[in-house]
């Protein structure tokens, strides 16, 4: 970060302002501005407690402190600032979620280095001497040389197939000039006319309603709600071409990185380039150059997990949420929000359109279409001639598998089918390693997280036991730590890994790989397991639900569920949701196109509401009757829900803290308090956790409440304390 030079102190004009800094504060602090007044937003050096800090001008200065106490705050050079929009809409999270403004607007400066000077790259072109002695390496380097284009020294020796050293030699000669270039080379603009859709009539209908809706550059809530194959995705690249003819940007939330492969590829068909990416897995580097596009408008389209909801865009004209039922969306750590509903408030802020789109939206999203706060488009059948895949439901009382095995007769029988016609197959179970528990034969001990109150998952693959939950790992030990038996330990039930060991043994000559995050570092090699599948390169995948959803195998014509109730009894009210919407997911995957598909559901419990909606295909009838499950027992939508979340290394500490916080609880009318109570997983990376939750009903101010409560109780800074406005899961 770079300041400016400052005006001659006779021609100063000092102004006072209030300065936001990224930090746990409870609001802005006066500055002394030598520069005279400013914009909201604009970004300036303010030093705090010793050292110099990024903030932004947030408003008008209390005045609280005198002239001569008040510290001096200097814009960056530029003088850049965040858009008004985005300040407002820092500050309605920060109200909504109950967190400090600073630690909202910290998400707004994920990369400071975007506002630092650039540092231009050194390339070079054709010089005006000429070599003394011009051999054939040299020749051809004068040749590529010679379009006249700026090229670094490694670029050059690649092209002309020479080594560096002949590149420099020609350099210091003079036949190659140095010549400056911008930091990043310019970004492409995605052509909203590189290809025309084609769409069925159900799709134009839809997205004759988004172009109207983005060309009205005002604010509307679309859910483009559609079955598996239906088209969603081209549907909504109408809305996005729409943006791009009227200068605007769009911003593409997906809920997982591992999605964007395919995505960026269909992106990439339709507009001739791939849109900017954001997410946790790039380079500061990288990080610097599209926060930069994002905030001077050249990146027109960007794609990005949740974080890229804090982008300071330019010209913002569309928010699309894709998969917009997914809990992934949901920050669960420092502010917690839920990008989804955020992202419908970003909208808002910024006057424009946003699409959520799902084949299994959220029954939030579901009842705001339903009832015309949200416009409701469908698509009700899959694009081409690809039709829905047929379910069947296979009874695990009567089709049992052999003891020790987890693919049932007739599941096998599919699977042979399958291979034998040349297509592929999927067999999901949401469960990593190898086996969920391990205990010991001798005497039935369990292997449990030191940290954590979870059980550790073998990993045989590894050879190692670890805890999903706070990353510990230690080797399967020889014997019992209870009891000393050696040799003794039980896997039970199955994860992937085991399902994966069952299928090579009676398919030994299929080509089988596993799709989870422990076998997949990052989106690279998910992306390799993505096309290897695509191109035919394996017949079997195997996996969790990170290959759920979002994935379009075109010769994927069997999806087996390994174990279909997984999930189903979490105790939560959303248990049920949750559970239909990765199940009908995962069944998506099947018969995408000319080949019929079939999924077949292992369960214990075919009676089970969820296993009936799924064999039935009656997603609309499974609705129903959650929706009105919900509106008796006033859940969301039909009411409020916050939580306290209370961790501490100390564990009589949380438990007096939720014990004088309950007792303080304001009697409210339509307000219910209940807890506290251990979280679900109490021991959660060495500290004990206890939960209070309230239930109101719809008009109650929950925010209002939790505030006053809050400010009832001074708990010890031994204790964390955390505030899940709208929780959507209760671990």
């Amino acid at each position: 970060m770079t300041r400016p030079a400052l005006k001659p102190e006779a021609e100063a004009e000092t102004a006072r302002a209030a300065v936001l800094l990224p930090l746990p504060l409870k609001g802005a602090y006066d500055y002394a501005l030598l520069c005279g007044p400013v914009p909201r937003g604009t970004l300036v050096v303010a030093p705090l407690s010793g050292r110099e800090t990024l903030g932004a001008v947030w408003g008008e200065a209390e005045g609280g402190v005198d002239d001569a106490k008040l510290k001096r705050a200097t814009p960056l050079e530029g003088y850049p600032r965040l858009p008004e929009s985005l300040c407002d809409f820092v500050d309605w999270v920060a109200r909504y979620t109950l967190a400090p403004p600073g630690m909202v607007l910290a998400l707004a400066l994920r990369s400071t280095s975007a506002f630092s000077p650039e540092i231009p790259r050194i390339a070079y072109v054709k010089g005006e001497s000429a070599p003394h002695r011009l051999t054939p390496s040299r020749q051809r380097v004068l040749e590529i040389v010679g379009d006249g284009l700026a090229r670094s020294i490694s670029a050059i020796a690649e092209e002309a197939g020479v080594s560096p050293a002949v590149v420099r030699g020609l350099i210091e000669c003079g036949a190659l000039a140095e010549t400056a270039l911008p930091e990043f080379a310019p970004l492409r603009a995605p052509d909203p006319d590189f290809v025309s859709a084609e769409l069925n009539s159900e799709q134009r209908k839809a997205a004759d309603t988004l172009v109207s809706a983005v060309s009205a550059q005002k604010f509307s809530a679309n859910l483009l709600d559609g079955v598996t194959g239906s088209g969603k995705t081209e549907t909504y690249f109408e809305a996005i071409a729409e943006a791009l003819r009227q200068g605007k940007q769009t911003l593409v939330l997906l809920p997982e990185i591992a999605l964007t492969i395919q995505f960026l590829d269909r992106f990439a068909s339709r507009f001739g380039v791939r849109p900017a990416e954001w997410h946790s897995d790039l380079s500061q580097k990288e990080r610097k150059r599209i926060y930069r596009a994002a905030m001077n408008g050249e990146a027109r389209v960007i794609v990005g997990a949740r974080s890229s909801l804090f982008l300071p865009f330019k010209e913002l004209g569309l928010i699309i949420v894709d998969e917009e039922h997914e809990q992934a969306f949901k920050q669960e750590d420092g502010v917690i929000y839920h990008a989804r509903d955020m992202a419908v408030v970003r909208a808002r802020s910024e006057d424009c359109a946003i699409v959520l789109s799902s084949a299994t939206p959220s029954i939030e999203s579901y009842v705001n279409a339903i009832s015309g706060k949200y416009e409701h488009l469908t698509l009700h059948r899959r694009h081409g001639n690809a039709l829905l895949p047929e379910t069947r439901l296979i009874d695990l009382r009567h089709a049992r598998a052999e003891p020790g095995t987890w693919l049932s007769e007739p599941l096998r029988e599919a699977i042979a089918r399958t291979l034998e016609e040349g297509e592929q197959a999927m067999l999901f179970l949401n469960r990593r390693g190898y086996a969920p528990l391990t205990l010991c034969g001798s005497c039935g001990h369990k292997m449990v997280c030191r940290d954590c109150s979870a059980w550790l998952v073998e990993h045989r693959y590894r050879k190692r036991l670890m805890c999903h939950h706070c990353g510990y790992e230690t080797q399967t030990p020889p014997a019992c730590p209870q009891c000393n038996a050696a040799n003794s330990f039980i896997a039970c039930g199955p994860g992937v890994e085991r399902v994966a060991e069952e299928f090579a043994s009676v398919f030994p000559q299929a080509r089988m790989a596993i799709a989870s995050s422990d076998t997949m570092h990052g989106p690279n090699e998910t992306q390799a397991a993505i096309r290897a599948m695509a191109k035919r390169e394996i017949d079997v995948l195997i996996g969790t639900q990170i290959m759920a959803k979002g994935h379009h195998f075109p010769e994927l014509t069997l999806v087996g569920v390994v174990d279909a109730d997984l999930g189903s009894a979490d105790g939560d009210m959303r248990a049920r949701e949750r559970t239909f919407q990765l199940l009908h997911q995962v069944a998506g995957r099947a018969g995408r196109a000319e080949k019929p598909g079939l999924v077949l559901l292992q369960t214990r419990n075919p009676e089970d509401v969820v296993m009936k909606a799924l064999a039935a295909g009656d997603r609309d009838a499974f609705f129903a009757q959650e929706i009105s499950w919900r509106e008796r027992a006033a859940a969301p939508p039909y009411g409020r829900l916050a939580a306290i979340i209370l961790s501490s290394h100390d564990a009589e500490a949380v438990q007096k803290a939720g014990r004088d916080l309950a007792k303080e609880a304001p009697h409210a009318r339509g307000v219910k308090v209940w807890g506290p109570t251990p979280a679900f997983y109490h021991l959660l990376r060495g500290q004990t956790r206890e939960r209070l939750l309230v239930q109101a009903e719809r008009n109650v101010d929950v925010q209002a409440y939790m505030r006053a409560w809050l400010a009832r109780v001074k708990l010890p800074n031994a204790v964390r304390t955390a505030v899940d406005i709208d929780p959507v899961s209760f671990f």
